[in-house]
C-alpha cells in the first residue's frame, strides 16, 4: 500500500471537524503551502477527496481595470479546484503537475466568483492504483448572477517523484 499524499494526511486530520470550520482550517494550511492560494484570498468553502469548492471574493486586490474579477484570478481559481483534488489522491510517491490548462472566457464576470471541481471514483481509482497518468478534472465557474463566465479544462498529470 503507498502513503498517502501531505494533502490527504491534512484533510485526514481535519475531516473529523464540522463542515465550515474543516473548510476553514484547510484553506489557512492550503494557503501556507500554496503562496498564491492564500495571497488572492481563496478560500475553500467545502472540500472532499472527491470534490473541492473555492470562492474568490470580488476584492479591489484581484480585479482588474473594468472592477470585475480579472482573467488570471479566474485561472488561479479553477486551477486550485482541480489541482486539490489531485494532490489529495495521488500517492505520496507521485507529483502532480499541470499538464493543460485552457480557459475560455465567454463573457464579463460580476461579483464573487465560485469553483467547484468534482472527480470520479474512476478518477480516483486510477491515481491510487497507476504510477503515472493523467485524468481531465472537471471545474464549473460561476458568479454571483449564477452564469459561467469561463469554460475551463484542466488536464492533471502525475509521476513519480525524482529520488
Amino acid at each position: 500500500m503507498t502513503k498517502p499524499s501531505a494533502i490527504r494526511k491534512v484533510y485526514d486530520t481535519l475531516r473529523p471537524l464540522p463542515g465550515p470550520l474543516k473548510s476553514r482550517a484547510f484553506s489557512v494550511v492550503f494557503g501556507r503551502a500554496v503562496k498564491f492560494f492564500g495571497t488572492a484570498g481563496l478560500r475553500f468553502t467545502a472540500i472532499e477527496p472527491d470534490r473541492a469548492v473555492i470562492v474568490l471574493k470580488n476584492i479591489k486586490a484581484v480585479q482588474n481595470h473594468l472592477g470585475t474579477p480579472h482573467a488570471m484570478a479566474m485561472g488561479l481559481l479553477v486551477e486550485s479546484a482541480t489541482g486539490v483534488l489531485v494532490g489529495m489522491n495521488v500517492p505520496d510517491n507521485c507529483v502532480p503537475v499541470i499538464k493543460h490548462a485552457g480557459i475560455d472566457y465567454l463573457k464579463r464576470a460580476k461579483g464573487d466568483l465560485v469553483a467547484e471541481a468534482r472527480l470520479t471514483s474512476e478518477q480516483i481509482e486510477l491515481m491510487q492504483s497507476q504510477e503515472k497518468g493523467e485524468v481531465d478534472v472537471a471545474v464549473t465557474l460561476t458568479d454571483s448572477e449564477g452564469k459561467e463566465p469561463i469554460f475551463a479544462r484542466m488536464i492533471w498529470a502525475w509521476t513519480p517523484k525524482r529520488r
